[in-house]
């Protein structure tokens, strides 16, 4: 039996150490407690230090590098500031900034496509409207053409119609850039007409010269004329543009190994090598084109061939300078692209410069250039038009004795031609009339 005393002296070891054992406790949590109220005094002065470099962060975020993504979607040459602390790479605060300005790019980029894209629609039914109301000017002037026959209305006449067509051209490469279709189809032509034919849209037409050193015959698609046009078109607009107005712009038509090469050459001030490598960017088309970046006013002419090169797998290269000391300009034309003409059943216009592989009609055929022909001398002085043949019978006047044909002599010379055309059809369709009341006494009769 335990007595009394041994029991309580149990009891009080016991107690004892159960106090030592609290008393060990409640020291290492003060211990662990003073440690804490450290580390948080440390944190919390720590975070005062970081705390106007953070404030700095974002400011220069909002301020500086914000703004340059948002220069940066208009002139990609802009450079976008980096941030004001070296943040080590993966670290949460340089991925949250960087996240940022990607979020920021992706949403400006996909608002000003909509943008974008929303103006051109406008601009597509503005030059809609505007084309049909060309087209009907043309129509109304040729009709003027066709009813009078007073030698110099005929040709104020012909010089409206000439001004027509180059507002025409205008509104045309517009709707190419904002999406529109080429607007007119064509059938097969000669290659060497749809580069007169872009020649012909143009102020300064007569300081072209064309060289046709193709195969006779040689010709485009259907869907290729009006393309090739246009990029003809804005490729001479650009070199007369940009050169002197007493030099020529030298165009060469030659056949490569894959299809043909049309060549503009030109004598004017040039292209630096950044300008050239936009201008190659921009005929290249590999890019969408928007609006925004064609500057105020809009230079559409690039734009448009940009456009058509893609559309109608073209190509279009500016990398080399011309040897004149200004751009040269190579339109190459792929085999796909090109067809044969029969020239017996179709020749080329009149107008056409003659290619260089052809044997002379006059040489087979006893016929001579005519007086106005402008490309049996050399000279693109009037707009191409239909000439007459004349069968030679003396040896030709030499050029310098032969007068300068005069434009009120052209003007009434196609003013008799339209009116004896105008007679013409008056008169067949009154014989028509003829006809049909005769077939219908006859049907009575019976």
């Amino acid at each position: 039996m335990i007595e009394l005393p041994d029991l309580a002296a149990g009891g009080l070891a016991v107690g004892t150490l159960s106090a030592l054992a609290l008393g060990g406790g409640l020291l290492r949590a003060r211990r662990q407690l003073s440690r804490q109220r450290t580390e948080t005094e440390e944190l919390r002065s720590r975070l005062d230090g970081l705390l106007p470099a953070l404030t700095a962060e974002v400011e220069h975020l909002t301020t500086q590098r914000v703004p340059g993504v948002a220069r940066q979607l208009a002139h990609p040459h802009v450079t976008v500031p980096g941030p004001l602390q070296t943040l080590p790479a993966g670290t949460p605060l340089g991925i949250a900034l960087e996240g940022v300005l990607l979020g920021l790019r992706t949403e400006l980029a996909a608002q000003r496509t909509r943008i974008d894209a929303a103006a051109q629609a406008g601009m597509r039914g503005a030059t809609r409207d505007i084309q049909a109301a060309l087209y009907r000017l043309q129509d109304a002037l040729r009709q003027l053409q066709q009813r009078y026959d007073e030698p110099e209305l005929a040709q104020i006449l012909f010089q409206l119609d000439h001004e027509n067509e180059q507002s025409l051209r205008r509104a045309q490469v517009a709707a190419v850039v904002c999406g529109a279709w080429v607007g007119l189809a064509r059938q097969e032509s000669h290659l060497v007409e749809a580069v007169t034919g872009g020649q012909s849209r143009l102020a300064g037409y007569h300081r072209v010269r064309v060289h046709n050193h193709l195969e006779p015959g040689t010709a485009l698609v259907s869907h290729a004329v009006e393309p090739v046009a246009i990029i003809v078109a804005e490729l001479l607009d650009n070199a007369l543009r940009h050169s002197a107005p007493d030099t020529d712009v030298v165009v060469n038509l030659e056949h490569v190994h894959h299809g043909v090469c049309v060549t503009v050459d030109d004598a004017g001030v040039g292209m630096t090598q950044d300008e050239r490598a936009r201008a190659q960017h921009t005929v290249a088309g590999t890019e969408p084109i928007l609006l925004t970046d064609l500057g105020d006013p809009p230079r559409m002419g690039l734009a448009a061939i940009g456009r058509l090169t893609r559309q109608f797998d073209l190509s279009v290269d500016l990398s080399s300078p011309s040897p004149y000391g200004g751009v040269r300009a190579v339109l190459r034309v792929e085999s796909r692209l090109l067809s044969r003409i029969d020239t017996a059943e179709r020749p080329p216009a009149v107008s056409a410069p003659r290619s260089t592989r052809e044997v002379p009609a006059e040489a087979s055929h006893g016929y001579g250039p005519a007086d106005d022909d402008p490309t049996a001398t050399g000279h693109h002085d009037e707009l191409p038009r239909r000439r007459r043949r004349t069968r030679v019978t003396a040896p030709r006047t030499p050029a310098a004795e032969v007068p300068a044909r005069r434009p009120e002599d052209a003007a009434a010379a196609l003013g008799a031609l339209q009116s004896g055309t105008a007679k013409a059809r008056a008169d067949g369709a009154a014989i028509d009339m003829a006809a049909n009341e005769t077939d219908h006494e006859g049907g009575a009769a019976r």
